[in-house]
């Protein structure tokens, strides 16, 4: 292997790596995942560090020396289903040694895969919104207001983020929203309990995959990620109570 093709299994690698950091990975598998197709290409030495914005690889052969690869990490789209696609793909890597075209191909046909759409993401927002509060003891038109206003999140939270990046205020904002809209449909009548619309309406905005991934990246043994997953939880919690505060204090 030369020091080109060298550099070319790592870009993959780094792709695969990062893409499955957005989608929901935890650190610790893609770690592996870029040591394993690293060295199915017949390096002889792979140290990858990652953290939850940014991935370092510094991969090893006799033949080309030592090649360094930078990926700067930036949001988060969970995917699960494109996480499960990226995993049998480096599985495949390894397993058959795919070619640099091969992998490039592949990539490029996950990302093109079928997705969710805007209209059924809407359908999504309303039926968890909708389901917890009734859930949580809310009448049915508790549950007709918590998904009607599931549907206007969806619409501010898709508006937000084309321009902002920025979870927090993200966060706030819609929280905010979110509290206002449901004291506003009980005082038109739509509903009986705000604080049970409120309920359906904030467990769209609960990080609960990076508080999940926090802890298991804790018990991994990957203390630096865990702990900035776990405070960056934790403050968008803290955000998302504000705003549901602050909407209180306003209406």
């Amino acid at each position: 292997m030369n020091r080109i093709e060298a550099e070319d299994r790592l870009y993959c690698a780094m792709t695969i790596g990062e893409q499955l950091l957005v989608s929901g990975a935890e650190v610790n598998r893609v770690e592996d995942t870029i040591r394993r197709i690293c060295m199915a290409a017949g390096m002889e030495r792979v140290d990858v560090f990652t953290i939850t914005s940014s991935i370092v690889t510094t991969v090893y052969g006799r033949d080309f020396g030592s090649c360094t690869q930078t990926r700067r990490v930036s949001g988060m789209a969970y995917d699960l289903n494109r996480l499960d696609e990226l995993n049998r793909l480096s599985r495949r890597i390894c397993a058959q040694n795919l070619s640099h075209s091969q992998i490039c191909a592949e990539l490029a046909a996950i990302a093109a895969g079928p997705r969710y759409s805007f209209g059924m993401q809407l359908l999504i927002y309303a039926m968890i919104s909708g389901s917890f509060s009734i859930f949580f003891g809310g009448s049915w038109g508790d549950m007709a207001a918590a998904a009607l206003i599931g549907i206007l999140l969806k619409l501010l939270e898709s508006a937000l983020r084309r321009g902002s990046h920025n979870a927090l205020m993200t966060g706030l904002i819609c929280s905010g929203a979110g509290g206002l809209l449901a004291r506003l449909a009980v005082q038109i009548g739509l509903g009986m309990h705000a604080d049970l619309i409120g309920i359906g309406n904030i467990m769209l905005l609960i990080p609960g995959i990076a508080f999940t991934n926090s802890l298991r990246d804790l018990f991994s043994g990957d203390t630096i990620t865990g702990l900035i997953r776990f405070l960056e939880s934790l403050l968008l919690a803290i955000v998302i109570a504000l705003g549901f505060t602050i909407a209180g204090f306003l209406l």
